[in-house]
């Protein structure tokens, strides 16, 4: 369901792009996705988003005294793992180490912050923002001294503790009830993650282009995939979330499909761009018809018990729906990326989606996370696929020789004239956000 939103604004980012001078691409200079470079902008869009997505949704459980908070943080856990080997090879193994015996701590408290303020405990309150502090003056001392001097002490704990009222902001909206608001912070927050992998991938193959074959991170080649990482992922998110929600009659499960609905008309408004208006009414039809209106379906069958209604909505997921946009797909892009691949990438991710929220009902919840995390990883293979058929198909609008101004579409460019130090300022300074909001939410779970 998710994947057919990620589609449009890929093909819309690819060609709305200003057309290159260029008339003729050698196949030397052709752009790719496919490049060292890419692949670690790609993962790190991959691990920060689902530490963002995970960190956001072990809070919030911890806070309802959901029976799967326990097993959200195990998968908050995961990721943090997964991304030690990117920093040990960032900083090299003591590093690694040296962050973990920072980290740690905070994975050991004993305070519940989330159940704290829930029940009004200010002193436990209190509490736990004295160990997000020590962890604040503890990491800012590491970046410091990893860095060189780099990003400075101080710099780093103004970054960090600005991040962290942004987060508890999103927070606060959650627990009085501005669901709208919690949401939006939500939007915000995933968008923002991605600009934090760009920055911070792109200091990295500055720093060691020869790790990189001297490709880069911050290509329109890159842009493009990354933004479709962003949207698909995004998308896959908010779908696991809208079957929860919607099952449970929750009194945010509006708002979550609003949520949705936000992603969806930048979709349309993406394809509207390329192909005309008609275009867009084509897409939203098949985006709603066996996908967005499916996916309520399923979420009131599975509430009302009624498991030829299950069966009916997910038919229409993973079969109708795969079908129609995977014709769309095809034909979109040439060909490029043929029916038969992308039908079988769309009905494995929503096969995913349902099987994540499935498990989950029946209060299986250790397998939800360790499906959900698998199909969050499928999308970013989703976002390779499809990418690299546009970037096939349009070669010439993602050449990165000329002077062009790329559209402002919040992955391209902005940062071309900013300076090298700055650059790495930022990234650095991006890593400290990311880690620190891991903290702050683990330690919400780590507390019960």
């Amino acid at each position: 369901m998710n994947l057919k939103g990620l589609l449009a604004p890929i093909i819309g980012l690819s060609l709305v792009l200003t057309p290159m001078a260029t008339a003729n691409v050698s196949a030397a200079e052709k752009p790719t996705v496919e490049t060292k470079a890419s692949e670690l902008r790609s993962g790190l869009d991959n691990l920060l988003s689902e530490h963002y997505t995970l960190a956001i949704d072990t809070m919030v459980k911890t806070y309802d005294g959901d029976k799967g908070a326990k097993e959200a943080a195990k998968a908050l856990d995961q990721n943090a793992k997964d991304m030690e080997p990117a920093i040990a090879d960032i900083y090299g193994e003591d590093g690694a180490k040296q962050f973990e015996a920072i980290f740690a701590p905070h994975n050991m408290a004993t305070d519940d912050y989330a159940q704290a303020v829930k029940d009004g405990d200010k002193q436990a309150q209190n509490k736990a923002n004295k160990e997000v502090d020590k962890f604040v003056n503890d990491m800012a001392k590491f970046l410091d001294t990893a860095t060189e001097g780099k990003l400075p002490e101080k710099a780093a704990k103004q970054a960090l503790r600005e991040h962290e009222n942004d987060v508890q902001q999103a927070f606060d909206a959650y627990v009085d009830k501005d669901y709208k608001k919690y949401n939006e912070d939500f939007l915000k927050g995933y968008e923002q993650i991605f600009g934090v992998s760009k920055a911070l991938s792109t200091a990295i193959t500055t720093q060691k282009p020869e790790k990189f074959d001297n490709t880069k991170a911050d290509t329109k080649a890159a842009d493009l995939r990354s933004g479709l990482n962003m949207l698909i992922s995004q998308h896959y998110a908010l779908a696991v979330r809208s079957l929860n929600e919607g099952t449970k009659g929750s009194p945010d499960y509006d708002f979550v499909n609003w949520a949705q609905d936000q992603n969806t008309e930048g979709l349309k408004t993406a394809i509207g761009s390329v192909y005309g208006n008609d275009a867009s009414k084509q897409f939203g039809d098949v985006w709603n018809k066996n996908h967005i209106a499916a996916q309520a379906d399923l979420a009131s069958a599975t509430a009302a018990d009624n498991k030829n209604g299950e069966d009916k909505a997910k038919m229409r997921l993973t079969k109708d729906f795969a079908d129609e946009f995977s014709t769309f797909l095809s034909t979109a892009t040439d060909n490029k990326l043929p029916k038969q691949a992308a039908y079988e990438g769309i009905m494995q991710h929503e096969k995913l989606v349902t099987m994540a929220f499935e498990q989950g009902n029946q209060g299986n919840y250790a397998a939800s996370y360790k499906t959900w995390r698998e199909g969050f990883a499928q999308t970013f293979d989703i976002g390779k696929a499809l990418s690299n058929a546009i970037v096939m198909q349009h070669p010439d609008k993602f050449m990165d020789n000329a002077p062009t101004k790329m559209p402002n579409t919040g992955m391209g460019g902005a940062e071309n004239n900013t300076s090298m130090m700055t650059t790495i300022w930022v990234a650095l300074t991006a890593l400290i956000l990311a880690i620190a909001g891991f903290i702050t939410f683990r330690q919400v779970k780590s507390n019960k």
